[in-house]
């Protein structure tokens, strides 16, 4: 992998053809779709972080990535003002697979792929000399990555054993994933767990890495 000279600018002449390659990366990486978006214009909201208590997610409590020890919505508002842009990507799976049980082999794959793409290109953007690149996934990456018997080891004061992977997802800090991919154009249905796969056309997981 080719590192690239910071500059005192973090390199801003190489910007605009760093975002277009990055999307490319994530299509060839997986994604479906991927576009470069105004990190001024992600939304956060208190309650889409709310909504992972009530009702009550999986993984809530149970994961350092996810409430209540992900970061706080106001802290990624704040945060957002630190970035410029962000690249956002979606992958469309079978929208039977989100049904099955969340130990289910396929689907903690089709999760832990979001994860492997997000760690991509949050690596690639580092290496270009934009370090503060920062990533995040689709669902909890403790059902992605971890073993359910051994719990979440960072959670037990332990180090995380998939430290440069596990990541928090968007809805865990507030982002209004459904927001975003619809005002970027994409397709996306509302999924429960009381929806007929049948009922849903498409099914999406989503990733972002934000960039300066």
């Amino acid at each position: 992998m080719p590192i690239t000279k910071i500059t005192r600018d973090r390199n801003q002449a190489n910007l605009p053809q760093d975002l277009e390659r990055y999307c490319q990366y994530a299509l060839e990486q997986g994604a479906d779709e991927a576009q470069v978006v105004d990190a001024s214009k992600i939304p956060v909201e208190d309650a889409v972080a709310f909504k992972c208590r009530v009702p009550r997610c999986f993984g809530y409590n149970n994961c350092a990535q996810c409430p209540p020890h992900a970061p706080k919505p106001a802290e990624i508002r704040q945060l957002l003002k630190s970035y410029t842009h962000g690249v956002l990507f979606v992958s469309r799976v079978d929208s039977k697979l989100l049904k099955r049980d969340r130990n289910d082999k396929k689907r903690k794959a089709a999760f832990r792929a979001i994860l492997e793409i997000v760690s991509k290109l949050e690596s690639a953007a580092f290496y270009d000399g934009h370090y503060l690149a920062v990533g995040f996934s689709a669902g909890s990456c403790f059902s992605s990555l971890c073993d359910p018997k051994l719990g979440c080891q960072v959670l037990n004061g332990e180090n995380c054993r998939f430290a440069l992977k596990a990541r928090p997802s968007m809805e865990a800090v507030g982002m209004n994933v459904y927001n975003l991919i619809a005002s970027s154009g994409w397709e996306v249905y509302p999924f429960g767990s009381n929806a007929d796969p049948e009922d849903i056309p498409v099914a999406n997981l989503a990733g972002l890495v934000l960039i300066q």
